[in-house]
């Protein structure tokens, strides 16, 4: 139910890097300093990285549904690995004009997990190049940034996330596939030791129609607009004052809040509902609505100089009075959902030291009809008992949604949550983990870390097997990072599945799942 009611949360909110990666109310005008003339900057990063999936269906069967919990190979059904390697090239670029007190920004991907040997012009095997994709340039955001006497406003197309990123992320690591992105204007003024911000982005508006002259885009269903407000206020010190505190000896505090509401009061299903023909978009294809949703979210991190601990909850409230995407057809009961969920991050480990261990958790609510209901597209189908996904809601028999979602790009393990499940939903699970800088050298450090995640399910009807433990799953890394840009990771992760997984009706026991992962980064 992210699209329902997690959307509340895109207006306004971030944590991240400098540039156009700036995604919120801690970082964006942070690099507007006086200067005389028109200055550019960009940086950003070239990344290739490929990976082997072995049994990533667990060899239990098939579900109710007549699928797999994860695509197999063609052509051989006894098949185990699929191998796949993409790319991305990245580039956050900054226009500062004189004076000090203007910039734009934008935020262009270049073959954006564009897969390698893909795009041939020709039959395969005799194919000796490989042609542009037509999306081979993505223009993420573009935005500017003004400081006035009393705060800066920012308007644009910017990016969005939160905290740990577990609701709302701009999707800035370097293995992130997904970001959020919020059409925005938001005002930013720093009070009482604490940032204000107030937020309204303009989520979806349509459909349209070109006037002349000048082919000028004109809205043809106002009341259909999707429209979203959001108040945050924070207390936070950047990366840099965090470290030289602690290098001090001293305990930092950072933390956050926020109320988003967001609400569209009618709407045109036949902008973006998939069907066999094209549907003509007319006066009568408008039809009620009347979503709102509400999203509360708590953000702390406390830095010492013998460890760091930060957690992220988040409570989400939405109803659909008109539940119906038919006009015409139309449901007397709506939907409505209630979701919750929390993380918990933490490393214990003196500044400088080369070992470091913690304890991570998360929750994310369930909802205790069938599936998970991670990522359900419009138009599902229902998740049938032993199904891995489906549509939630059912109206107007099931008429919640019940189900947390955590974003796709906070990774918790690498293979359960993040290939066949999609992302953290209706489940809960702990991940201790250490690290160890295995050799430190003038131009970098090489390293080592190990993760384990157990995991189970709030609702066993949620599982494909009917009980709630879902697995236990080993992550180690060996990763190497060079202060010129260049960086290196060797991944590997083992899943050991446990009942929740199994195939009770076809009596089968669900089997261990492998992948290996290259990730090669080459940073500017």
């Amino acid at each position: 139910m992210r699209a329902l009611v997690a959307a509340a949360l895109g207006g306004a909110l971030a944590l991240a890097e400098s540039l156009a990666g700036a995604t919120g109310f801690t970082d964006i005008g942070e690099d507007i300093v006086p200067r005389t003339d028109t200055a550019v900057r960009v940086n950003g990063y070239m990344r290739v990285r490929g990976e082997d999936l072995y049994n990533l269906d667990l060899d239990r069967g098939l579900t109710p549904s007549g699928k797999p919990l994860f695509p197999v190979p063609f052509g051989d059904p006894r098949a185990q690995a699929i191998t796949d390697a993409d790319m991305r090239l990245r580039t956050d670029v900054a226009v500062y004009a004189p004076g000090g007190m203007v910039a734009v920004k934008a935020r262009v991907d270049v073959l954006d997990n564009v897969q390698l040997g893909s795009n041939a012009p020709d039959i395969p095997n005799e194919a000796t190049t490989q042609l542009s994709p037509a999306s081979a340039f993505r223009v993420k955001r573009a935005y500017g940034e003004a400081l006035t006497p009393v705060g800066l406003l920012t308007a644009g197309r910017m990016g969005s996330a939160w905290g740990l990123g577990m609701l709302t992320n701009g999707g800035d690591c370097a293995d992130c596939n997904y970001g959020d992105v919020a059409d925005r204007v938001a005002f930013l003024a720093p009070a009482v030791g604490h940032i204000w911000a107030l937020a309204y982005d303009i989520g979806q508006i349509g459909p349209f129609q070109t006037q002349p002259p000048g082919n000028t885009a004109v809205n043809l269903a106002p009341s259909a607009n999707v429209s979203t407000v959001t108040f945050a206020v924070l207390k936070f010190h950047d990366d840099l004052a965090r470290v030289r505190r602690r290098a001090a000896g001293k305990t930092t505090v950072d933390y956050g809040a926020y109320v988003s509401h967001r609400w569209q009061n009618d709407d045109v299903p036949g902008t973006y509902l998939p069907t066999a023909q094209p549907i003509v978009v007319s006066s009568t294809q408008l039809m009620a609505r009347g979503y709102e949703a509400t999203a509360f979210d708590g953000w702390a991190r406390i830095t010492h100089p013998y460890f760091r601990v930060e957690a992220e909850w988040a409570a989400l409230f939405a109803s659909i009075q008109q539940p119906s995407l038919v006009p015409g057809i139309l449901y007397r009961t709506p939907v409505t959902g209630r979701q919750m969920g929390a993380a918990l991050e933490s490393e214990f480990g003196p500044e400088g030291s080369r070992f470091a261990a913690g304890l991570d958790a998360g929750y994310a609510s369930g909802d205790p009809s069938p599936g998970f209901g991670a990522n359900v597209a419009v138009n599902s189908a229902l998740a049938q008992p032993g199904d891995l996904n489906g549509a939630k809601a059912n109206p107007p028999f099931h008429t919640t949604v019940d189900n947390f979602q955590f974003h796709p790009d906070y990774f918790v393990d690498r293979i359960l949550f993040r290939e066949i499940i999609g992302t953290v939903t209706g489940a809960v699970y702990a991940r201790p983990h250490a690290r160890v800088d295995v050799l430190r050298v003038a131009p970098g450090v090489l390293q080592a870390s190990v993760a384990a995640i157990a995991s189970m399910a709030v609702y066993p009807q949620n599982t494909p097997g009917g009980q709630a433990p879902l697995g236990v799953e080993i992550d180690p890394t060996l990763a190497y990072a060079s202060r010129d840009g260049f960086g290196l990771a060797l991944e590997y992760a083992v899943l050991f599945p446990l009942a929740g997984l199994d195939n009770p009706v076809a009596h089968l026991h669900a089997f261990p799942a492998q992948l290996a992962r290259v990730r090669v980064m080459y940073r500017f």
